[in-house]
């Protein structure tokens, strides 16, 4: 069933009511809805570009708003959503010309509302078409102009310059703007990475070998989710920054291995994919999450990889002490390195859900540290910037761990365009760097007793 352009405005606007009411996770919003409505390629790419645009500069299309809308706090939410998703399209999209998006507007709000909200919606669009939007020169503070340019919460700004400094933030509030590349990592069990490259091109894909990391393809048209190859178990889509866990890992052969959050399996698998005889235990503490694991495993034809549904806090009743050569704990974080796949983040996290994930971060790496070997690794990684839960947390759990040390090789086993970030026995990759996503690892090394 085609689906209309009208339609597709129309599934935009419930995708923003969703996220806003339900806090529904963009982007899986936008999956369903796109199979849901067979979409075509035209449309989906619309679709993804409005819904994911708008909120993603949700800010900034308020700030152009706000001297059009009397009443905001008694405007409905699906009315200032559909101004907000009309300006984005007015502002920033340049192939819809403005009476269309005009036209779009006003007959869903025919549909939706009555005449007063209908001639609303024309009246403040009209204006807007006439007279443009307000200057970001008028805010006089730079941190709240930059917050506002760039839609990042005033609070999240201010901690991030205190944290980064001026220019770091910048650089990163604005490429938080860019929708990201796919990327896949290859099965090296089964495939070479040219023999991918080459079967991808052949299916249509428009795809090159990444300079970052020897076992990524980035893609730039199409979804490789949906390939042959995907089902063949030939690719696994992941971003680089993950990628380099496994590098950081650093577990090879015989191995016993933990990755104790392991959903929905990326890093799980690319270690697998490293070994020869040993094993990965993956544990995860939803049963439907360990299920995702479990069906990765077996899509890329792993046999080494273990799975059980357990609260990595408690891990110390499973194993036995020093039972692991490695061990992984990528912990729950703010997700503030992520903000590119989900734009939602940056307005529902607050500093006090920073320092709870920090809190339940130091007793996964306190559970996990009697478990490995004399000699062994742990690794600890997020997906966020956050320094509080980053370097704090790699910083504490050292105090608190006499028995571990830093461990000063995770240069070594880094990519060669990676080892200049290195500091030490951390890694911490911003947004921009790469243009991938936002990571933290550190290392750690269990001293051996004499």
């Amino acid at each position: 069933m085609k689906q209309t352009k009208k339609g597709v405005r129309d599934i935009a606007l419930d995708i923003l009511e969703s996220v806003e009411k339900n806090q529904a996770y963009s982007n899986l919003m936008l999956n369903n809805v796109i199979n849901k409505n067979q979409l075509s390629s035209a449309d989906s790419g619309l679709l993804t570009e409005i819904s994911y645009g708008t909120i993603q500069r949700k800010m900034t299309l308020d700030y152009f708003l706000k001297p059009y809308i009397k009443n905001p706090k008694k405007t409905q939410s699906w009315v200032i959503n559909l101004l907000r998703m009309s300006v984005y399209q007015m502002v920033y999209l340049d192939k819809v010309p403005d009476h269309a998006i005009l036209f779009e507007a006003v007959e869903i709000a025919k549909r939706r509302g009555h005449k007063g909200t209908t001639s609303m919606v024309n009246g403040v669009l009209r204006n807007i078409q006439r007279n443009g939007v307000a200057s970001f020169e008028e805010i006089e503070d730079e941190s709240e102009r930059l917050a506002i340019r760039t839609s990042h919460p005033i609070w999240l700004v201010k901690r991030w310059i205190e944290q980064f400094g001026f220019e770091k933030t910048t650089d990163m509030c604005e490429v938080n703007l860019t929708a990201p590349l796919q990327t896949a990592r290859v099965n090296v069990k089964k495939i070479s990475r040219s023999e991918l490259v080459s079967i991808l091109i052949e299916e249509g894909y428009d795809v090159e070998a990444s300079d970052i990391l020897p076992e990524a393809i980035i893609c730039y048209r199409g979804n490789l989710a949906h390939s042959e190859s995907y089902k063949l178990g030939y690719l696994s889509i992941q971003d680089e920054s993950s990628m380099l866990v496994a590098h950081a890992l650093g577990a090879s052969g015989n191995d016993a291995v933990l990755d104790c959050c392991a959903a929905p399996g990326g890093k799980t698998t690319h270690i697998a994919e490293g070994l020869t005889t040993g094993q990965v235990y993956a544990l995860d503490l939803h049963e439907h999450k360990v299920k995702l694991i479990k069906d990765q495993a077996e899509r890329l034809g792993l046999r080494n990889v273990k799975t059980q549904a357990a609260d990595s806090r408690h891990v110390q009743d499973l194993f036995n002490k020093e039972g692991f050569d490695r061990i992984l704990v990528d912990a729950p974080c703010s997700g503030l390195g992520v903000m590119r796949r989900k734009p939602d983040v940056k307005y529902t996290k607050t500093k006090d859900d920073i320092i709870k994930l920090s809190s339940i971060q130091q007793k996964l790496l306190d559970a996990a540290a009697p478990l490995v070997k004399q000699g062994g690794r742990l690794i600890y990684s997020t997906c966020t910037v956050d320094r509080e839960e980053n370097d704090r947390v790699a910083a504490a759990f050292l105090e608190s761990h006499p028995e571990f040390e830093s461990d000063l090789s995770l240069k070594e086993r880094m990519p060669e365009a990676i080892e200049p970030y290195v500091e030490g026995h951390r890694l911490q990759v911003f947004p921009q760097y790469f243009e991938s996503d936002g990571f933290f690892i550190a290392s750690f090394r269990k001293k051996v007793q004499a």
